[in-house]
């Protein structure tokens, strides 16, 4: 039998102790002897209802498998606690944090703004633009503003918008796109997971850059 630490778990590991004695962040759930209800719902490691246990029978029952009793539902009645590792626990949520604003920082939008009646090189040369973002992972924005009267070409806008989508179909998928009135219409791609790299534009068309 293994004596009991200050925390009420197993002396037998400088680790252990080491570890519940880790200050938590006040947002942090309640753990082992933080625990305030006398009694709780207790799940175990493997996802098995123990039932309504003491606060003391469920704190034994985590010491046993060696892990911590976590309140996962302090609001419940009584309070709903789990057994498992608390700092592995953290450390996978922490690691899900970080690769999701990862993931939000690296994606960014570029726009792209041309005109109802934008020439054919021009557009050339902002298609070239929009696979070399998309290539590389970002989003891309097509805006179109409308000045005075031209608000009657919107639907000359719609159509060089769906020309776009042709053009970017195999790299590219529509993300998002505003109403197709108004003085201000916008598309928006974002990569296609079957995005295949760019291929070089022909040598010809390097003037218009």
């Amino acid at each position: 039998m293994t004596t009991s630490s200050p925390s009420g778990f197993g002396g037998n590991s400088g680790y252990r102790g080491q570890r519940f004695r880790r200050p938590e962040t006040p947002d942090a759930h309640r753990i082992n002897h933080r625990i305030t209800a006398r009694e709780v719902r207790v799940i175990s490691d493997t996802g098995e209802q123990l039932g309504v246990l003491s606060l003391r029978d469920a704190l034994v029952a985590a010491e046993k498998v060696e892990l911590d009793l976590v309140e996962v539902a302090p609001t419940a009645n009584p309070p709903v606690c789990r057994i498992m590792d608390y700092g592995k626990f953290k450390y996978k949520e922490q690691k899900k944090a970080a690769e999701a604003k990862k993931h939000r920082s690296e994606s960014t939008t570029k726009e792209l703004r041309i005109r109802y009646a934008t020439d054919i090189g021009d557009l050339e040369v902002k298609l070239r633009q929009a696979r070399e973002f998309l290539t590389a992972g970002d989003k891309v924005k097509f805006s179109m503003r409308f000045r005075g009267r031209e608000v009657a070409y919107v639907n000359l806008g719609v159509v060089k918008f769906n020309q776009i989508s042709e053009r970017l179909a195999d790299i590219a998928t529509i993300d998002e796109k505003s109403p197709m009135y108004g003085r201000q219409i916008y598309i928006v791609y974002a990569p296609s997971k079957s995005a295949k790299p760019a291929t070089a534009a022909p040598a010809g068309n390097k003037d218009n850059d």
